[in-house]
């Protein structure tokens, strides 16, 4: 089974991932991002590096659906291969940080590759204002991340609501601003008692609690 986690960034992707692969014993897979060899410059520059911090991301991306696929495992997945094609590189083209040549090639990469995989068996996506994802980015420290431009966050943002808008598989929107899953039980509980709603049918797993 392929669970899946989606949100803007900061919005506490891979923190939900950590508690839900622990919580079911779910297998993770997380975001590449401590060994990507173009974060760092492509924050320092985006026009010239969005090209290819897009492919690697899709390469790698891919290489996990694939390997998800053919896993007997339950994988729950830190940002997905949709996310890569339908926000941020559209995003980096409207924002004129892509060419209309390089997105047109990414894109036909990307619709190739849709035709070898499938939907998640659940998308888990983490819905987060501006604020709240501009806190937690400053939290955490990054120093690549602080200079991000509002303006990239923000069309993020958009992408990332009109994409979930017209999602047609299993879905479970969580409010990112209120639902604080890393820091109160309580919260996480609920995030959980959909889970098992959506996965399991009305009532939670016996022995889940």
């Amino acid at each position: 089974m392929h669970i899946a986690v989606a949100g803007n960034i900061g919005s506490g992707k891979t923190t939900l991932t950590k508690l839900l692969a622990h919580r079911y014993n779910w297998t993770p897979r997380f975001e590449p991002v401590d060994n990507n060899p173009y974060l760092a410059d492509f924050y320092a520059d985006m026009p010239r590096w969005s090209f290819n911090l897009q492919i690697y991301f899709l390469n790698k991306r891919f290489k996990e659906v694939v390997e998800i696929s053919k896993s007997s495992d339950t994988i729950i997945q830190d940002r997905t291969i949709f996310e890569d094609a339908r926000i941020f590189a559209p995003n980096l083209h409207d924002q004129g940080m892509m060419s209309d040549r390089d997105f047109d090639n990414y894109t036909d990469l990307f619709d190739l590759m849709m035709s070898l995989v499938k939907l998640p068996d659940l998308m888990i996506y983490i819905r987060s204002s501006i604020p709240t994802l501009v806190a937690q980015i400053q939290k955490r420290g990054r120093e690549y991340e602080q200079t991000m431009r509002l303006d990239y966050l923000q069309g993020l943002e958009k992408r990332y609501e009109d994409w979930i808008s017209t999602y047609r598989g299993p879905l479970i929107i969580v409010d990112g601003d209120n639902c604080k899953f890393g820091d109160r039980p309580e919260d996480f509980k609920m995030v959980t008692e959909l889970i098992d709603q959506k996965l399991y049918g009305l009532f939670p797993m016996e022995g889940r609690d």
